[in-house]
């Protein structure tokens, strides 16, 4: 039997990972998560990622460790998580009515194999008033989500459509990180 391990305390990437019926654990990775603001959203994302990945296989070299990271960009800027509510109100003004994207790397770290790559999702919001950011906001949803806001939850309904990986927006692609795995040698149930 395999070993895999997800490199993330995140109930959403596990909650996908579990839909997918594998057996996993979780080794929750604690990494400096500052970057080279020189460096592409998608260099951001994958670096980061890696750095979780890698961090978890230091005491796990027998699995198949997969890290993930996702930022939000909108007007050539990365939104991670809002440090405050005065943040995530600022972000959610930000994207209201318009289009933004929506990056997440994923690496998977095995012995004697890695790979690393990114998904895009271009996200479109509807108008949002000042009443509805506020509300959203004093729900606390936003408060540990990248841009402020969670698609699959009550941020649902600021979304006006996707072009793209919807699961990447979640936090997980999770058909290409299915495809990846068996790529590197994981022997999936399926």
């Amino acid at each position: 039997m395999q070993n895999l391990i997800l490199a993330s305390s995140s109930p959403r990437r596990k909650e996908l990972l579990e839909n997918l019926h594998l057996t996993f654990a979780i080794s929750s990775s604690e990494v400096d998560e500052s970057f080279d603001p020189k460096l592409s959203p998608e260099e951001v994302v994958m670096e980061l990622a890696d750095r979780k990945a890698r961090k978890v296989f230091q005491d796990h070299q027998d699995a198949f460790v997969i890290g993930s990271d996702t930022v939000v960009v909108a007007n050539n800027q990365i939104l991670g998580k809002p440090s405050d509510e005065a943040e995530a109100i600022s972000m959610l003004q930000t994207l209201s009515g318009k289009q933004h994207e929506v990056y997440t790397g994923v690496s998977i770290v095995s012995k004697g194999n890695s790979t690393k790559f990114f998904e895009k999702t271009e996200v479109w919001f509807w108008e949002l008033t000042d009443d509805l950011i506020r509300s959203y906001v004093k729900s606390s949803e936003p408060l540990d989500k990248a841009g402020a806001y969670g698609i699959q939850q009550l941020g649902s309904m600021l979304v006006k459509k996707i072009h793209g990986d919807y699961f990447a927006v979640v936090g997980l692609p999770v058909s290409r990180t299915i495809r990846e795995l068996r790529r590197l040698g994981y022997q999936l149930p399926y």
